[in-house]
């Protein structure tokens, strides 16, 4: 039905990787549609002309493809990654591994003297101690 189309400009960013969605919008995307996610539910609620749209996603091939980028993520980035941090930690001195002992204690850098400050005009109750010697910058 045409009366219930509504055309928004928004700019995203294409990337090259499997994943179960279409499209991944952000906060900017989601506020300029007036959409409300459901992600439970694999559905998305917006207001139109004609009442509130619903866009509902299968959840059995959701499911499925999420099975499937798992599986595939565990077959060939695993490895990798612990192979390169097995060669990393190889090239670690002995020095960078040390633990650092602990520092004493410093001395108190809270000033003695302070100043109270009204924090509105409307209320001249509502204030804040703050120290005196401050940088005004």
């Amino acid at each position: 039905m045409a009366s219930n189309y509504c055309i928004e400009h928004i700019n995203f960013y294409v990337v090259d990787f499997n994943t179960t969605y279409h499209a991944i919008l952000g906060r900017p995307a989601l506020a300029k549609f007036m959409v409300v996610p459901y992600y439970t539910y694999l559905v998305l609620k917006m207001p139109s002309p004609i009442g509130v749209l619903a866009l509902r996603a299968n959840l059995s091939i959701a499911y499925a493809c999420e099975i499937e980028s798992l599986a595939l993520i565990e077959a060939t980035n695993l490895p990798i990654q612990m192979a390169s941090v097995v060669i990393k930690a190889k090239t670690v001195s002995a020095d960078d591994m040390e633990i650092p002992k602990l520092e004493p204690p410093r001395a108190s850098t809270k000033s003695k003297e302070i100043k109270e400050v009204v924090l509105g005009l409307d209320d001249p109750s509502k204030t804040v101690k703050i120290g005196a010697h401050l940088d005004p910058k």
